[in-house]
């Protein structure tokens, strides 16, 4: 079955799925920044912080649709010259993200302002075949934020 991903704007997700999205301890495993309960209060600062990126750089993380139901958020975030892309998914939802990445990268090819993309992976993340299938390359590891991450980076220009 063909699944439909639309990438739309975090504010037109309701707070409270946020909430539940974020709240689930299989999200927060590898997400060593997440050191804080998601309440409304924290939902609209979040989306506030996505929100002043999209004003400041033109472009920014989405909300995810897959067939019109929100099954998490990602994109491109600017950090620094360089354009990094997450993304998070509801647990439930973990198996659309080779789709769902496909799309972003396709954004990103088609975008000049993108010349290639970087990945920031917590060391608690294993499998990272898929990067190593779409070419993306080890940079090193860094401290971002007071947290450890294993840098990848992708090229988008030929």
């Amino acid at each position: 079955m063909k699944q439909e991903i639309i990438f739309t704007r975090l504010p037109e997700i309701k707070p409270n799925e946020i909430i539940a999205h974020m709240s689930d301890p299989r999200v927060a495993e590898h997400m060593p920044l997440l050191t804080f309960e998601w309440d409304e209060a924290a939902v609209a600062k979040f989306v506030a912080t996505k929100e002043g990126y999209w004003s400041r750089d033109g472009l920014g993380h989405w909300a995810i649709l897959v067939n019109n139901t929100y099954v998490g958020w990602g994109g491109f975030q600017k950090e620094g010259d360089e354009w990094d892309y997450g993304l998070v998914l509801k647990s439930d939802t973990f198996g659309v993200g080779a789709q769902i990445s496909k799309k972003a990268f396709e954004f990103a090819v088609a975008d000049k302002r993108i010349p290639f993309v970087t990945f920031l992976l917590p060391p608690s993340r294993k499998n990272l075949g898929a990067l190593k299938r779409i070419g993306a390359s080890f940079v090193g590891e860094i401290e971002y934020d007071g947290a450890e991450f294993r840098k990848y980076r992708l090229e988008t220009r030929c």
